[in-house]
C-alpha cells in the first residue's frame, strides 16, 4: 500500500468512528466528548466551551479552521411526537427562512420513509432504542417537519434521535450522513499529519447559533482575524451539478461578503494543484438569472456561519469557506467523491503550510 492510500485509509478510519457517534442539532455532548478524547489521544491540546471544543497545536495562532459537529436528526416533543430537530419552537428565534436548510425543509420531507433511527440519552450518548421512520410531513401549524416512527412509543419529550449511519465506499463515492462529520474527519486527519494551527469544533449550526460561540471566544480572547477557513459541505440538486468541480468556495453569503485576499489565496492553491472549483454565490446568481426570466422565485445565497459571524462582529473576525460538493443533502445518504475530498486535504496543506 502507497503512502498515499495510508492516507487515505487513515482518514476513512477517523470518518467511520466519527460517524458512529450521535451528533444531533443542541445534542452533539457525545460527540464532543469522543471527539475531545480522539484528539488528545493525538498530542493536540483541547478547551471546552459552551457550544464549542478548541483544539490548538503548537502554534496556535498561525492558522484558523472551523467545522460544525451538529448533524440533523429528530427530538421527541411530546407522546409519540418527533420533530426535526433542528426547527422545534427554542430555534425559532435563529431562523429568517433564507438559509438553504429552511428553504430544503419542504424538498426532503419524503427523504426519510424507512430510514432506522435510535434514540440517546443526551449526555452519556447511551442507546435507548430504535426504530424505523414510517412517514413524514410537514406541519403547517407548527411549521417543522414531523416524523411517524413505529418502535419508539415509550420515549418522552425531551429524547433525541440520530440516523443509524455507516460510512459506505464504493466506485469512487464516499456516503453517509456527511454534514458535517466529514471535515471534522478532515481536521482530526490533518491534526494528526502535523498541523499545528488552532481548530474550532462547533455546535448547533444547523439550528444558526454555532457563530454566537464562535464570535464569544474571539471576543473573550482579544483576538481578531481574516484568515478564519470555515469548512462545509456544499449541497447540489444533482449527481451531475455536484460531482463537476472538486471543491466550492465563496466570495459571499446572503449575510456578508467573505474577505477577498484569503479567498484568492484559496483559489490561487486550487489553481496550482490543479483542483477544480465553482463559487457556490456566482452559481446560484447565475441560476437565478434564468429563473427570474421564467418567472420562478429566486434562491437565496445562504446564510452561512461566516457571514452571520462577519456581520455581528463587524469584520473583526472574518475569512472565506472551503465547502466539499455533495448530492443526497440532509440525508444518511449524502455522497461526495473520494476525489474531492482528497483534493481538499492536498489544498488545506498547501494554503496552511506555515502550520505544519
Amino acid at each position: 500500500m502507497s503512502a498515499k492510500e495510508k492516507n487515505f485509509t487513515l482518514f476513512v478510519d477517523y470518518l467511520k468512528q466519527l460517524v458512529r457517534y450521535p451528533s444531533v442539532v443542541g445534542f452533539e455532548e457525545p460527540f464532543f466528548r469522543f471527539l475531545q478524547r480522539e484528539l488528545e489521544e493525538i498530542g493536540v491540546k483541547t478547551s471546552r466551551y459552551q457550544g464549542l471544543l478548541v483544539a490548538q497545536g503548537n502554534a496556535p495562532e498561525s492558522a484558523y479552521l472551523s467545522a460544525h459537529v451538529d448533524r440533523h436528526g429528530l427530538l421527541c416533543t411530546g407522546p409519540r411526537e418527533f420533530q426535526y430537530a433542528a426547527f422545534i419552537a427554542q430555534n425559532k428565534s435563529e431562523q429568517t427562512g433564507n438559509s438553504t436548510s429552511e428553504q430544503m425543509l419542504i424538498k426532503i420531507a419524503d427523504r426519510f420513509a424507512g430510514e432506522t433511527v435510535h434514540a440517546y440519552e443526551p449526555w452519556s450518548g447511551g442507546y435507548m432504542g430504535s426504530g424505523k421512520i414510517r412517514d413524514a410531513f410537514i406541519n403547517e401549524r407548527v411549521n417543522n417537519l414531523f416524523m411517524v416512527i413505529d418502535g419508539l412509543d415509550h420515549l418522552t419529550a425531551g429524547i433525541p434521535l440520530a440516523y443509524s449511519d455507516r460510512v459506505k465506499m464504493e466506485d469512487g463515492k464516499i456516503s453517509a450522513q456527511l454534514d458535517n462529520v466529514l471535515l471534522v474527519a478532515v481536521i482530526v486527519f490533518l491534526f494528526s499529519q502535523g498541523y499545528q494551527g488552532t481548530a474550532f469544533f462547533t455546535a448547533q449550526e444547523e439550528a444558526g447559533r454555532s457563530w454566537r460561540y464562535l464570535a464569544e471566544w474571539f471576543s473573550r480572547k482579544g483576538l481578531k482575524t481574516r484568515e478564519l477557513l470555515v469548512l462545509d459541505t456544499s449541497p447540489f440538486g444533482s449527481e451531475a451539478e455536484a460531482f463537476a468541480q472538486d471543491v466550492v468556495l465563496r466570495e459571499k453569503d446572503a449575510t456578508a461578503p467573505f474577505d477577498m485576499e484569503i479567498t484568492k489565496r484559496l483559489d490561487k492553491a486550487c489553481k496550482k494543484l490543479g483542483v477544480t472549483t465553482i463559487y457556490k454565490d456566482k452559481f446560484i446568481e447565475k441560476a437565478n438569472a434564468a429563473r427570474v426570466k421564467k418567472g420562478d422565485k429566486e434562491l437565496s445565497l445562504g446564510r452561512t456561519e461566516l457571514g452571520r459571524l462577519i456581520d455581528a462582529t463587524k469584520g473583526n473576525v472574518t475569512g472565506t469557506t472551503l465547502q466539499i460538493p455533495t448530492m443526497g443533502y440532509h440525508t444518511s445518504n449524502e455522497t461526495a467523491t473520494v476525489r474531492s475530498v482528497d483534493h481538499t486535504i492536498k489544498v488545506l496543506k498547501e494554503l496552511l503550510q506555515d502550520s505544519f
